[in-house]
């Protein structure tokens, strides 16, 4: 799951532009759009759909553009075979240069029909929005790059470094298949690369036809579900007594709750907190530069921490999602079990934070184990000017006078799991939303038309000037 342009400045507080107008659509767009169409309209729910039905519709497009079986290939397992994926290869001319690779995932948030406006498997346009599920998070972009390729196939387009697409499935759904760490664990060589481009940055604007900010996403938190367990050999409720299970899960909880995970920089947070602070002319602002400065005063972080996104981004944090217990409405609980949604801080491990967690508990009879093990630990890669500097210029071409600010994610993505194998993964500028996240994993999920193909536009001349040198 991504949280795109995870920027929360306000409307008020840096300067905007307007985006151009909406003309008539030119014909490369109107194709892209009738790509983009089946791609949304093909149901990829982990409980109704199919990534691998997906895929195998984007390769037959990238196939009638001319790119040849030799550079495509399908993927399944016997176990999911309804959750595969698809890797292309576009080779470049060069020997010595290594592959990029353009990741993006099919799979979607679940969409009940009866709690939508529109069909969320039908794409609708009204008011200059495009409305389903997925019209975002994340088939914006795959269709994107997979339009990419099929331009540059197209064109006879030759880059010097090869350039790779991987479209996977399973990453809006913890502990389900998921391809892309499939293809990390078992298929390293199809997708290795020197660096890979995702989502996860992206635009905000003001709902009213400003874009504000552009972000590069350079490095997100992990994500690890805790169980606790909290058990007694429960009784008669007519004969009550202190140890309970559900007592003891709730002074657990509470504990939870009030425990303050330490305060943490890295590069990218701190160029962040920075730039970002310096834009904004109220008090959060001031903070946040102060803090970018000092990470040890205790009144800047006061004010930066009451800004739940902020607060964020400068630690691990841990919430309670779910609970259950008890069997009967006349009986003492056996057992007692709550799920404890963590993200982690980049390079913080599973166990520490389960060790934390512990501590802040304070009683060994709540046991506390990873609902996913062997997870891996998150890694921010570096603000390697060679892919950040070009995406800035391109972005002051395609979006004059509008910022564009590193950001750390306080979701996560895939990019984990590339991290781990050593290919540093940037969440790239280009589409953007409004303020209210355009119902991205929630109802009604919508992208702007404008945003869809202005982030296109950048997109495809971003590829090809990283795929160039």
């Amino acid at each position: 799951m991504k949280m795109l342009a995870s920027l929360a400045l306000g409307v008020s507080l840096i300067a905007s532009a307007a985006v151009a107008q909406t003309a008539a659509p030119r014909a490369d767009q109107t194709e892209f759009r009738a790509l983009y169409k089946e791609l949304v309209e093909t149901n990829t729910t982990l409980s109704a759909g199919s990534c691998t039905l997906a895929a195998e519709r984007m390769a037959a497009r990238l196939k009638a553009a001319g790119v040849p079986d030799s550079q495509l290939t399908l993927f399944a397992v016997p176990e999911f075979p309804k959750e595969g994926g698809l890797v292309v290869v576009y080779p470049g001319t060069s020997k010595s240069l290594k592959p990029m690779l353009l990741l993006a995932h099919l799979d979607v948030v679940e969409a009940k029909r009866s709690d939508w406006v529109r069909d969320p498997f039908t794409l609708i346009e009204e008011d200059g929005y495009l409305y389903a599920r997925g019209t975002v998070d994340d088939k914006a972009q795959a269709a994107i790059y997979t339009d990419t390729l099929i331009r540059f196939a197209k064109a006879g387009y030759k880059p010097k470094r090869t350039i790779k697409l991987a479209l996977t499935c399973g990453e809006e759904t913890s502990g389900a298949f998921n391809g892309a760490e499939w293809l990390a664990k078992n298929k390293r060589e199809l997708i290795d690369a020197e660096f890979a481009l995702n989502e996860g940055g992206g635009g905000r604007s003001d709902g009213k036809g400003n874009l504000l900010v552009q972000s590069i996403q350079v490095g997100e938190k992990a994500y690890q579900d805790f169980t606790l367990t909290a058990t007694n050999p429960g009784g008669h409720s007519s004969q009550p007594v202190r140890e309970n299970a559900i007592y003891a899960m709730a002074d657990a909880v509470a504990k939870i709750r009030d425990y303050e995970f330490p305060l943490e920089f890295n590069d990218t947070t701190k160029a962040f907190f920075a730039k970002a602070g310096a834009m904004r002319k109220d008090e959060t602002g001031k903070a946040m530069a102060a803090l970018s400065a000092n990470p040890a005063d205790g009144a800047a972080e006061a004010v930066v921490n009451k800004d739940k996104m902020l607060h964020s981004m400068l630690r691990t944090t841990c919430v309670a999602t779910l609970i259950d217990g008890g069997h009967a409405l006349n009986a003492l609980p056996q057992n007692v079990t709550a799920n404890i949604n963590c993200r982690m801080f980049p390079g913080r491990t599973a166990e520490e934070t389960r060790a934390a967690l512990a501590k802040a508990i304070g009683n060994p009879g709540v046991k506390i184990e990873e609902r996913v093990k062997d997870k891996p630990i998150a890694k921010a890669p570096p603000l390697d000017p060679k892919i950040v500097g070009p995406m800035e210029k391109l972005a002051a071409k395609h979006f004059p006078g509008i910022p564009v600010i590193p950001s750390m994610s306080t979701g996560a993505t895939d990019a984990v799991y590339l991290g781990a194998t050593g290919i540093p993964t940037y969440g790239v500028p280009g589409p953007w939303t409004d303020p209210d996240g355009n119902g991205t994993h929630g109802l009604n999920e919508r992208i702007e038309i404008r945003s869809l193909y202005a982030g296109r536009d950048y997109l495809y001349d971003l590829v090809k000037v990283l795929s160039s040198k």
